[in-house]
């Protein structure tokens, strides 16, 4: 089974997180994305669990955002929390979705993390711009749990 490390080089982790610092310059949303190196089942699930996992749900304004990839199946799910969602809704969650996937079917894995984290930031900085006194409330760090 593929690894996470076989998913994105050091410098395409380097480049994800990036963009995840990026997007959250502009926004007092946070942005999370999660490789799984074990496949699940129901990936929406374990994406919910590894969402309260990493505390995302415990933003000032409940705008954190999960990128989720099952790393072995090639799997993604998206969360976003309470106040995010109910500004941009479920069409918005998918066309992400489908964005990161058409990158991922060509192989080109950092790509559509980065577009999947700059769509999201977009929205994020539509809904919430970031605040004089704004904090990075969660790592930028992708987290990634192994097999």
């Amino acid at each position: 089974m593929p690894t996470a490390e076989e998913l994105l080089s050091p410098a395409e982790l380097e480049a994800v997180k990036e963009a995840i610092r990026r997007a959250e310059m502009r926004t007092s949303g946070e942005v999370r994305v999660h490789l799984d190196e074990v496949i699940e089942e129901d990936v929406m699930d374990h994406a919910a669990y590894v969402f309260e996992e990493l505390a995302m749900h415990r933003t000032a304004e409940r705008n954190g955002v999960l990128l989720y990839v099952s790393v072995p199946s090639r799997k993604v799910a998206l969360i976003g929390d309470r106040g995010i969602h109910q500004r941009v809704g479920d069409g918005f969650w998918q066309d992400v979705l489908d964005g990161v996937l058409a990158e991922f079917r060509r192989q080109r894995f950092a790509a559509g993390l980065i577009a999947g984290v700059e769509r999201v930031g977009e929205q994020l900085s539509a809904h919430f711009p970031r605040k004089g006194d704004d904090r990075n409330e969660l790592s930028d760090d992708i987290s990634i749990r192994r097999r």
